[in-house]
């Protein structure tokens, strides 16, 4: 594993100290307990009055119908390197609450899971990098 360590002007945890977000992977799979793991990392994240308003859409290169599925919602751009990595996963806000109203939490919370998910991902000698460029439109009409 590559260590490229943030150059902090105060200590943080060494977690976070490593975290970084390349566009290189390595062709090889992650171990499916590996994958479950990060999930239930992002479960533990705090959300406001507990509404966890997230679900994630995961894709493996095991299945690669789904992978290219996951990965067609991407940009063009973001396709070409982010179909070396072994994982795709898409993060769903659910942005209305189960009474139908709107949760202007929701964003906010679905990124403390991202990065429970994140740290977990380097605590095992994984990477993740974070996509903005991605066609929301596809993928509702996708999923």
């Amino acid at each position: 594993m590559t260590q490229k360590l943030a150059q902090t002007q105060y200590p943080v945890h060494d977690l976070i100290q490593s975290r970084w977000s390349p566009r290189a992977f390595a062709d090889r799979s992650v171990e499916q307990d590996k994958v479950l793991s990060l999930l239930e990392a992002a479960r533990w994240a705090p959300s406001s009055y507990n509404h966890q308003p997230w679900s994630f859409i995961v894709a493996t290169k095991d299945d690669s119908t789904e992978y290219n599925r996951l990965l067609s919602t991407l940009v063009e751009f973001n396709q070409g390197w982010a179909k070396n990595a072994p994982v795709l996963i898409l993060a769903v806000a659910k942005i209305l609450t189960d009474d139908g109203q709107t949760n202007r939490h929701a964003f906010h919370d679905v990124g403390l899971a991202l990065e429970n998910l994140i740290l977990q991902a380097t605590s095992l000698g994984l990477f993740a990098h974070q996509i903005a460029g991605f066609n929301a439109d596809t993928a509702r009409e996708i999923y």
